[in-house]
């Protein structure tokens, strides 16, 4: 089980979950952040710091926000555009520093505000 980021991070970012995280285990996109699935302990830190109400217990995911769950992996599982390979566990985002590209469903969803 983990926690997903859903729709109400893209393009806001606050970035507030981040410095909560004991693991550091959410990475940053190009306009959204995700949290690795493989790295995640499951502790709450990051929902209860989200300003923006964007982290949701896997299970605890509205209808309209199930989608998120896997996109959430598919950033790590899959390659990303411009990537030679999955992103995988690379062991904390901070050394990792921002992806700078997003999922293919992200990168698809209109700019806030539109």
């Amino acid at each position: 089980m983990t926690y997903v980021i859903g729709q109400a991070c893209v393009d806001v970012m606050h970035k507030s979950c981040v410095l909560e995280c004991p693991v550091d285990c959410i990475y940053e996109g190009a306009r959204a952040l995700y949290i690795n699935p493989e790295e995640c302990v499951d502790c709450g830190a990051c929902k209860l710091a989200c300003d923006a109400g964007a982290i949701y217990y896997e299970t605890d995911l509205p209808d309209d926000e199930q989608h998120h769950l896997a996109d959430n992996a598919a950033f790590f599982s899959e390659t990303l555009p411009g990537s030679d390979a999955p992103l995988g566990s690379p062991g904390g985002a901070a050394k990792l520093g921002p992806v700078g590209v997003d999922t293919p469903f992200v990168a698809a969803l209109p700019p806030r505000g539109e």
